[in-house]
């Protein structure tokens, strides 16, 4: 026998029974306002407790004021502590081959939290927001290697392209060839790049075959016509410090290629 006309199999459509279990409704409101209920603490205080990690919903941390949260379990840190929200400036050991400005195979792409150096000295809580819209600051030749500068702030951005040829780059240089007669002097002040003079800068061996170079305003190119000036041949460039920041050394050594450190906030170059 077949089911009368409008039924579903012999129940009137407007009586038949429901086939899956009502689900009640959950309210979904902003991380913040969860936060503000759970601390007691007003809304701003709220974001930025969120906006420094210190906020996990069901045992992940949200950087997120505005992340939308239903019956999720949100837990706020006990060590929690209101501080500013500050950009952030990383330090980064770039390997040879990687671009540091413009390239296809950009430096940047090595700042990640799985290469963050583990003798970081900075005691900076590492953030996802950390990684968003960092800058990569001062050249370096894709060819050399060394310390190079990524930040969020533009007090750093300001002082590093703004104040760029008062600042001193200190550059560790592997050399080949023989060193013509007087060549140490004239690197020290004498020497002319693409028709403008040199001003003095500090140069010395630091053993038979590197050179130590200390030098403001140098340009893409510069130390390589340097040394062909005085009969030597570039073999490497690495870039130790930036005014008065260095790469950094732990108890193993110094910041290994690939890995970056934190720039604690208001240090100078």
């Amino acid at each position: 026998m077949f089911p009368a006309p409008g039924s579903f199999d012999g129940w009137p459509l407007h009586s038949r029974p429901s086939l899956l279990p009502r689900i009640p409704m959950v309210e979904t409101v902003r991380l913040s306002h969860r936060v503000a209920d759970l601390a007691r603490c007003s809304r701003a205080d709220a974001e930025q407790y969120i906006r420094n990690g210190w906020v996990s919903v069901d045992g992940r941390v949200v950087e997120s004021p505005e992340h939308p949260v239903g019956d999720a379990r949100v837990e706020l840190d006990p060590d929690a502590r209101l501080e500013d929200v500050e950009p952030a400036t990383v330090l980064l050991n770039k390997p040879a081959g990687h671009d540091a400005i413009h390239g296809r195979r950009m430096a940047a792409a090595l700042v990640t939290p799985a290469s963050h150096w583990a003798d970081d000295p900075s005691g900076i809580r590492m953030l996802q927001r950390h990684f968003n819209r960092l800058t990569p600051l001062v050249p370096l030749d894709t060819d050399a290697s060394g310390l190079m500068v990524l930040s969020q702030d533009g007090r750093v951005w300001r002082r590093l392209t703004e104040d760029a040829d008062l600042i001193e780059h200190e550059y560790l240089v592997e050399v080949s060839g023989e060193l013509a007669p007087w060549g140490l002097r004239r690197l020290n002040h004498g020497l002319a790049f693409q028709g403008r003079e040199l001003p003095p800068c500090k140069v010395s061996w630091q053993n038979e075959t590197r050179l130590r170079f200390a030098l403001k305003g140098v340009r893409e190119g510069q130390l390589q016509d340097m040394c062909a000036q005085v009969g030597l041949d570039v073999v490497s460039i690495r870039r130790l410090r930036i005014g008065s920041v260095p790469i950094g050394k732990g108890p193993d050594g110094a910041m290994p290629p690939g890995q970056w450190r934190y720039l604690p906030v208001g240090t100078k170059f």
